[in-house]
């Protein structure tokens, strides 16, 4: 069955189809729930959310443009739309704008499960703005947009991110040169 097939027979509430597509996308999307969520439990959750949302609204998509590339939103924005529900409102001055902290890897030696660790460990506000403007590359403003924050939070949430990710790259690094 080929993909527009298999959209149509969504479209038309096939649970086979809806099976198939499924099994066809889901890893690509557990990777994007993956990279927005705190740990692989929430990101299962994440996914289940995103395919019942992708289901209930795929007569919206109009086969312009990318199918994955839709789904992905969909995925994205269903985190983020988590986040704006449980949000706490944090009372701090946000819109001072820290200096920009660049994480550097030196040693190519770091493994990827701890670079993906750290970055789930990050405060869920940081985690979500590094994610989005260094992963997936969204600009401050839309960031702001997404997650109904100024331009100026989203600038300070990623140099924070940014400066914890790079203590805890350069612990790594002094742990692993005292073995």
């Amino acid at each position: 069955m080929t993909l527009d097939e298999l959209i149509l027979n969504c479209k038309k509430q096939d649970l086979k189809a809806q099976e198939e597509l499924y099994k066809k996308f889901s890893s690509t999307l557990f990777s994007v729930c993956l990279k927005y969520s705190r740990n692989y439990h929430e990101a299962e959750d994440n996914l289940q959310d995103t395919f019942i949302t992708i289901f209930k609204s795929i007569e919206q998509f109009k086969g312009k443009g990318s199918f994955e590339g839709w789904m992905k939103r969909i995925a994205v924005n269903t985190v983020l739309q988590k986040y704006r529900k449980k949000r706490v409102y944090n009372l701090t001055n946000e819109e001072q704008i820290e200096e920009e902290v660049e994480v550097e890897i030196e040693d190519n030696n770091i493994p990827l499960d701890f670079l993906l660790k750290i970055v789930q460990e990050l405060p869920e506000r940081y985690r979500l703005v590094f994610t989005l403007y260094v992963l997936d590359g969204y600009p401050h403003k839309e960031i702001s947009e997404k997650m109904e924050i100024s331009v100026g939070t989203s600038k300070s949430n990623l140099a924070r991110a940014r400066k914890i990710l790079q203590t805890k790259v350069e612990d790594y690094n002094r742990e692993n040169e005292e073995r």
